[in-house]
């Protein structure tokens, strides 16, 4: 990956590149899943591309096949929770939106009935 697309100083490049460890549940060569600290739902993974974007719509734009890959991570992570009867796939682009970590990232949610509307 070249450095043009890692920050140095963000958590999920430090988790991608293995410097920060995590509960890794899904790898390829562009995304990593791995489970959130502060899980909304029974099953709660966080899928992120290995490149550094601050949001899902400049990874979309920048990187549209890694959106792809992000996309088809989480159907294999969902298939691999034995979350066949659904699961809720949601991206926060934003502070007001409740985005935390500034790196694009993807939450796969479920395990439980998810409500409409949510939050």
């Amino acid at each position: 990956m070249p450095d043009d697309k890692i920050d140095p100083d963000c958590l999920f490049c430090k988790i991608a590149s293995g410097v920060i460890p995590a509960d890794i549940v899904h790898e390829s060569g562009t995304t990593v899943a791995f489970r959130d600290l502060a899980p909304q739902a029974p099953t709660h993974v966080l899928v992120i591309p290995r490149s550094h974007y601050p949001n899902a719509a400049e990874l979309a734009q920048g990187e549209p096949d890694t959106m792809v890959a992000l996309i088809d991570s989480a159907r294999e992570v969902a298939a691999s929770e034995g979350l066949e009867d659904g699961y809720r796939m949601v991206f926060n682009t934003g502070a007001v939106a409740h985005q935390t970590v500034f790196h694009a990232h993807l939450h796969v949610l479920g395990g439980r009935p998810m409500g409409w509307p949510p939050g």
